[in-house]
């Protein structure tokens, strides 16, 4: 009777320890004939990124070669990094770098903090019409080309017929001021462009954050007696936090990018010192004087540098308790 109670011991089979791989796959199978519309919506997207953002990047080898068109990529001659030692020992590098990074900075300073200001003032209104039609005025400009933008503002600034550039004279007075051709007025028309054209559109995002605060949250700081201003500080910007170190983490990889459009458009003769940047740099060297490797090597070194500043400010985001971007 005591054999009875004593339990069979169950023996493992010999191929026991191998994955099932069979009810593993039947699963996935599964799960992609049940999500085919969903993969098949995705097959656009990934075409895209295949045929124009990983495919061109065989293209970087000219940075290594001196490239002729008639030879093609394999029949260039290989230079190594000749073309990297003639950009940075050239007359050129230092001024381009100064005017980039000073760019940077001011779009860092000026631009990056101006949607998050807008969308918090935006939050406070009360009055949905009112709000709506703020929002709708302000995001507008994203959708016009640099080219109305530009058109826009030399209608606006320039000595003839400028009407802002009038009126100022004739508060001030003294000799009319040609705001678009000085060169000491580039930078801050080009950050008022910025402002202008980009503010509106990033307060989606950072409305978006703001949307999915709980609202009980600020019920319950009322309740204890809080103001506006400890709502604002302890709910309202932590509730944000994340989106601003994300944001800041994609902005970061895009200091480099000072914008050829934008910048093209408003250079002229009388500013082209302090309007040279990286990307106008590339378009002179590379399309108007045919230097195909070495305006691929200095694009190669301004993608370098986002790499590195994207992959630093993620690790700095870490470092200081934030979730980062990866």
């Amino acid at each position: 009777m005591a054999t009875d109670l004593v339990p069979e011991v169950v023996q493992p089979a010999a191929n026991s320890s191998r994955p099932a791989t069979g009810p593993r796959r039947r699963r996935r199978t599964h799960n992609l004939w049940r999500y085919r519309w969903l993969y098949l919506l995705l097959l656009p997207g990934l075409a895209y990124f295949l045929l124009f953002k990983y495919l061109p990047m065989y293209g970087l080898t000219i940075a290594f070669k001196d490239y002729v068109p008639f030879l093609g990529y394999s029949g260039s001659e290989w230079v190594g990094l000749k073309h990297f030692q003639e950009l940075f020992t050239g007359p050129d590098f230092g001024r381009l770098m100064f005017n980039t990074l000073l760019l940077a900075v001011l779009t860092v300073v000026f631009v990056f903090p101006a949607p998050i200001v807008v969308a918090l003032l935006l939050n406070e209104l009360r009055v949905n019409v009112l709000k709506r039609s703020v929002q709708s005025l302000v995001y507008i400009p994203h959708f016009l080309s640099w080219t109305i933008v530009a058109s826009l503002t030399y209608l606006l600034f320039s000595v003839d017929f400028g009407v802002i550039a009038n009126w100022i004279h004739g508060l001030v007075g003294g000799q009319k001021t040609d705001y678009v051709a000085q060169a000491d007025w580039f930078r801050p028309l080009i950050v008022l462009q910025l402002l202008w054209k980009q503010t509106g559109w990033g307060t989606i995002i950072y409305l978006a954050a703001l949307a999915g605060v709980d609202s009980q949250l600020y019920e319950a700081a009322r309740v204890d007696g809080a103001g506006r201003w400890r709502q604002f500080w302890h709910i309202t910007l932590p509730a944000i936090r994340p989106t601003i170190v994300v944001m800041a983490i994609l902005t970061s990889g895009h200091l480099m990018d000072s914008g050829f459009e934008q910048i093209w458009l408003m250079t002229t003769s009388l500013n082209r010192d302090v309007a040279d940047v990286f990307d106008t740099f590339v378009y002179y060297i590379g399309i108007t004087q045919g230097s195909f490797s070495y305006a691929t090597a200095v694009g190669l070194f301004k993608g370098v540098i986002g790499v590195v500043l994207i992959f630093g400010s993620n690790f700095l985001a870490k470092r200081m308790g934030q979730r980062g971007l990866f």
